[in-house]
């Protein structure tokens, strides 16, 4: 058998969405299925008990034992790879050393996807609570002189919807981010914004990155790396 006639490899990709809300779960799902190669399934799971949005420390701290006990059960199964449906890196370091596999985090994913397209780019963020712990994870990851944080000021599970009010404050922060702080892309800092990238990049004319997304596929990228045994 030659290498062009070989089968393909079949990547499992597991998803994990720390918040108990079934609407981002099934947002997070369709932009999966859409965004893999037809070599990759995808899973994606959330708690059945939790925070409902993680928009607080004590979100937090509630969802990451959740979320650690997820991974645990569904280690066994055999994926090549998990990504977070969180932006705020939820817990990835405690996530690594239980997973048994790679772990790729949205806000690393999306500064990451816009590294490349991009001199500055802003993250547009639901709540303002989140935009402290975001900009810290920016300074750790070395891009903190390049890249800014905006929040629309709606919670998770609104930004989830798709009230007009909703789309309106999004809409305006990502205006904000452009006109304020120079970005020439933007980042799309929540699970409650998976799958609105395309439109905004239509309505804006510059690069829009789910963050999420970027996770998904770099988790794949990875799992094609062929980095644990089958």
């Amino acid at each position: 058998m030659t290498a062009q006639e070989a089968p393909a490899r079949l990547l499992r990709l597991l998803v994990i969405n720390p918040n108990t809300n079934p609407a981002v779960t099934r947002h997070v799902q369709r932009v999966a299925e859409e965004l893999v190669g037809p070599d990759t399934r995808v899973t994606v799971v959330n708690p059945q008990e939790g925070p409902f949005s993680i928009e607080t420390a004590a979100d937090k701290a509630a969802a990451l034992p959740r979320a650690l006990d997820l991974i645990r059960r569904h280690r066994a199964v055999g994926y090549h790879a998990l990504a977070f449906a969180c932006f705020e890196d939820l817990g990835l370091a405690e996530a690594r050393a239980v997973a048994g596999m790679p772990v790729v985090g949205a806000c690393e994913a999306g500064i990451a996807a816009a590294r490349t397209v991009a001199s500055r780019f802003s993250i547009v963020t639901t709540v303002a609570a989140a935009v402290p712990t975001i900009k810290n994870m920016v300074h750790g990851l070395g891009a903190g002189s390049f890249c800014g944080v905006v929040a629309a000021g709606i919670g998770v599970a609104a930004a989830a919807g798709a009230a007009a009010l909703a789309d309106a404050r999004i809409a305006a922060a990502i205006r904000l981010a452009i006109e304020e702080q120079g970005a020439q892309a933007i980042i799309l800092g929540s699970g409650g914004l998976t799958g609105r990238a395309a439109g905004l990049q239509r309505q804006f004319g510059l690069p829009v990155i789910d963050g999420v997304a970027a996770a998904i596929k770099m988790a794949e990228a990875v799992a094609a790396l062929g980095l644990l045994p089958d």
